[in-house]
């Protein structure tokens, strides 16, 4: 904690604004909390009151059922205690947010996890002017870069097709919120065949046609005829999936994952998987300086994932930079 007239400082029970008298994406119950989207880390049960962006109220309703919700639009300004508080796209997945905190001129912006890349299933990232910005920092090192995900999509397509031709299904690990549609929308511009999907993936694509999102279209594998040949189909499971009595359904198949940590080629080989995708919600090394750079922000917070390394660098190159040691984990990557 620094000086005492912060906007935001860290508790015990995560970030909170004492001005306005809320917590952000808090780990622990309180009273007041501002959720800046639906992934588990970062919205979670028992709090007394839940601030979020509107596009996000379905996806909260799935993971925490019916709670005290008060949803705004995004770019809205309301009040809580001193604090003039707006929620600003994140571009992470549906209804993400970032969190923008006024207080007697001085303006702070907590990110959230947030990605630059283009993505079908949400709203853009929109870059908020701030004196201070809280800055994720999930895939802070230079070797994370992304490639274009429309190319990714048509990779995945051609891998379908060489497990069709060797007898194979395609079963591809995916996490159940945003990435799993993600996935989706991005491959329904290069095929019309139906992919497969888990259980605990079919609820949350549900959620996202509900808001309207365009995807490929699915079909639950729980409803796939006992014995079906599986031959050339492309499945999508979440990572819990991977050696679990589930799989054995697919007599022959290969195993894929898509997510940023398949950058790094270490990790594709200590997994065990047969291809790699570099898909991530998260910004990479390139877009998270260019991010910092365009708030124009004069100090940066950094919090969960590789903060050292962003530090180290902003401070180099004169940015004032720190962290906070929060208790979110790498995000549903």
């Amino acid at each position: 904690m620094r000086a005492n007239d912060d906007l935001v400082v860290l508790t015990k029970e995560g970030l909170y604004c004492p001005a306005g008298g809320f917590h952000i994406d808090p780990w622990r119950p309180v009273p007041r909390a501002v959720i800046t989207h639906g992934h588990g880390d970062h919205a979670r049960g028992g709090m007394g009151e839940y601030h979020l962006a509107e596009p996000g109220l379905p996806i909260l309703q799935w993971r925490l059922g019916e709670q005290a919700y008060a949803v705004h639009a995004y770019g809205e300004a309301f009040r809580l205690g001193d604090a003039r508080v707006s929620l600003h796209s994140a571009g992470h997945v549906l209804g993400s947010a970032q969190v923008r905190i006024e207080v007697d001129g001085r303006v702070w912006v907590a990110s959230g996890d947030y990605k630059r890349q283009p993505d079908p299933t949400c709203a853009p990232f929109e870059v908020v002017p701030c004196d201070v910005f809280i800055t994720e920092a999930t895939f802070a090192l230079p070797v994370y870069r992304w490639p274009d995900t429309p190319e990714v999509a048509r990779e995945i397509v051609s891998w379908r097709e060489h497990c069709r031709a060797r007898g194979e299904a395609a079963v591809l690990l995916c996490y159940a919120l945003g990435k799993a549609q993600r996935l989706l929308a991005e491959l329904d511009a290069f095929t019309d065949q139906p992919a497969l999907v888990h259980g605990a993936i079919e609820t949350g694509v549900q959620v996202y046609r509900e808001a309207g999102i365009r995807m490929l279209p699915t079909l639950p594998v729980s409803e796939q005829e006992r014995g079906a040949d599986f031959a050339g189909q492309l499945v999508l499971a979440p990572p819990s999936a991977a050696g679990s009595p589930w799989m054995r359904r697919f007599r022959r198949s290969q195993l894929g994952f898509a997510s940023g940590w398949m950058r790094v080629r270490g990790n594709r080989r200590r997994r065990n998987y047969d291809r790699g995708f570099i898909v991530s919600d998260h910004a990479d090394w390139p877009a998270l300086l260019r991010t910092i750079r365009e708030t124009g922000a004069r100090r940066i917070i950094a919090t969960h994932g590789n903060t050292d390394a962003i530090i180290r660098h902003l401070n180099e190159s004169g940015v004032p930079a720190e962290a906070f040691r929060t208790d979110y984990g790498d995000g549903e990557e």
